[in-house]
């Protein structure tokens, strides 16, 4: 063990060690899927950060940690961003450096059980800071927040409708805290235990109380795959097979039919033939079909990505236009000073133009659907909107064909698990190339998966519910409450440096005598 830690005296061993250690919990996520990894997955990187031998050393593993942890769970990006991964995964992993420092400063050295007590609180609490902040749109979303590891596990499913997936990557992060001081703070294994048992209640305690939602009613609900279509004139041969698996679906019931993102590579209303056979396909089905338009408008500068209902008169007037694009792969930051990526990777050589509002749509059947766009559906916000603004079921249609052989499509159906969990709503969805999935109100998957090398039409028949959650009626309220944890928690330490600085009342010093005093008559 001394041997180790001599090894890792070198700083650049210390650094590969911290980014491995933070890359770990990528195992969590689909696709190996081991979701009871997440729980003991940043032990390492906590018990290597604990160590450190100074503040600044422990900033710099948590950094290291960040970079590690980003560079894992968006790995797939590599082939379409190159460089730029690397240097996403720098940037944004210094979000990682204070959550470092606070690692040591309640864990280092012999932790007493106050402070391992106050790392169980603070430490959950600066992760989710970390993941608020890099869930702004702008810096990439919140792709592979921990907690969302959880999406086939019931209770965790049914805590997420309490505090969505913020409660889940707190009480994920609290469970690897009270491990790693089990296995490294011998003296400080009781509020560890405590901590676990706490967890445990309070997963149970969601478990018993937490509202089911209600189902009311049945909803039948098709998706149109098409598969993988690549080549000259692939836009017309994809349509060409949507059109023909859609025809399977004749006489079968439909309330709804959906089709991938960039499902119609042309705008409806430079195309009217393909508007009216998709409205032929509505007709020939009794269902309204939720196409999606990639490409310029006619009625507007730019190019947007579109959810569109068609029915049996043709486009309905309803229209969704995707406001959270995806940073490069649909726009450049600053391009003028980074549209060079363009000439290194995948990125987006015209930026797509932005909606201004989500959209409620009344299809066929007295149904209302909330539509989202490809990565959307990572926003628990945006789910949790639709969900007030009274949707019944909630649509992501994506399109992951750039990655169709990594973890990536995998990973993306999964997150419509924990929308489903929070919102207590159905969720589909549809993808152009898979993995296309379906989950019901309570977030359990329905039916079979769509892998990526189906090319299909299939038929979900799904539960509607009614009813709020305390998700979607009090929001983001376990992030709040971090924030005020680390608030409290800074705010005790600024009190405790300053009562430390403050100097104590002089000593009394009697006067000096002067040299005409004698000690035995004093004042002579």
């Amino acid at each position: 063990m001394k041997s180790f830690g001599h090894w890792l005296t070198s700083p650049w061993r210390r650094s590969a060690m911290a980014a491995l250690a933070g890359a770990l919990p990528v195992f969590a996520f689909p696709a190996p899927s081991l979701w009871w990894f997440a729980y003991v997955a940043l032990v390492p990187l906590i018990v290597l950060i604990r160590s450190a031998p100074t503040g600044k050393r422990a900033a710099y593993d948590g950094w290291c940690g960040g970079f590690g942890y980003l560079l894992a769970v968006h790995h797939w990006l590599l082939p379409s961003l190159h460089v730029f991964i690397f240097l996403i995964a720098v940037l944004l992993g210094a979000l990682w450096a204070p959550w470092g420092w606070l690692v040591r400063r309640l864990l280092g050295g012999s932790p007493g059980p106050g402070r391992v007590l106050a790392a169980l609180a603070v430490l959950p609490s600066g992760w989710l800071a970390i993941e608020l902040v890099r869930s702004w749109q702008g810096l990439g979303g919140p792709w592979g927040m921990l907690g969302s590891s959880q999406w086939q596990v019931e209770p965790a499913l049914r805590l997420a409708s309490v505090g969505g997936v913020w409660l889940l990557s707190f009480l994920v992060v609290a469970v690897n805290v009270s491990v790693a001081v089990l296995v490294s703070v011998r003296e400080s294994r009781m509020p560890a235990v405590a901590g676990l048992v706490a967890t445990a209640a309070a997963t149970s305690a969601a478990w018993v109380w937490s509202p089911r939602p209600d189902v009311d009613g049945r909803v039948r609900i098709a998706v149109v795959q098409p598969g993988v279509i690549d080549g000259v004139g692939s836009a017309d041969k994809r349509f060409d097979r949507e059109e023909q698996l859609t025809r399977r679906l004749a006489g079968q019931d439909v309330d709804l039919i959906v089709w991938g993102e960039s499902s119609v590579g042309f705008d409806l209303g430079d195309r009217p033939d393909l508007a009216r056979r998709i409205a032929a396909l509505s007709r020939a089905t009794g269902a309204d079909i939720l196409v999606n338009v990639d490409a310029r408008r006619s009625d507007k500068p730019g190019i947007y990505k579109s959810s569109v209902l068609v029915g049996p008169d043709g486009p309905t007037g309803d229209r969704y236009d995707k406001m959270r694009l995806v940073p490069f792969g649909e726009y450049i930051p600053f391009r003028s000073a980074l549209g060079w990526a363009t000439s290194v990777g995948k990125a987006a050589g015209e930026d797509r133009r932005r909606g201004t509002e989500q959209v409620v749509m009344n299809v066929g059947h007295g149904l209302r659907v909330g539509p989202m766009v490809c990565f959307e559906s990572a926003f628990p916000d945006m789910s949790r909107h639709l969900a007030e603004d009274g949707a019944e079921v909630l649509i992501a249609q994506s399109a992951t064909s750039t990655f169709q052989h990594s973890w990536a499509p995998e990973q993306h159906a999964s997150i419509a698990a924990l929308r489903a969990a929070e919102t207590g709503r159905p969720m589909v969805h549809a993808t152009l190339t898979g993995v296309s999935a379906v989950y019901g109100p309570g977030g359990q998957r329905i039916g079979s998966w769509l892998g990526t090398g189906a090319s299909s039409s299939e038929l979900y028949d799904i539960p509607l519910a009614d009813g709020v959650t305390p998700y979607v009626r009090y929001g983001d309220w376990p992030v709040h409450a971090a924030l005020l944890v680390l608030a409290v928690w800074c705010a005790s330490e600024g009190a405790r440096a300053v009562r430390f600085r403050r100097p104590g009342p002089e000593p009394h010093v009697p006067p000096a005598r002067t040299v005409r005093e004698s000690p035995a008559r004093p004042g002579r």
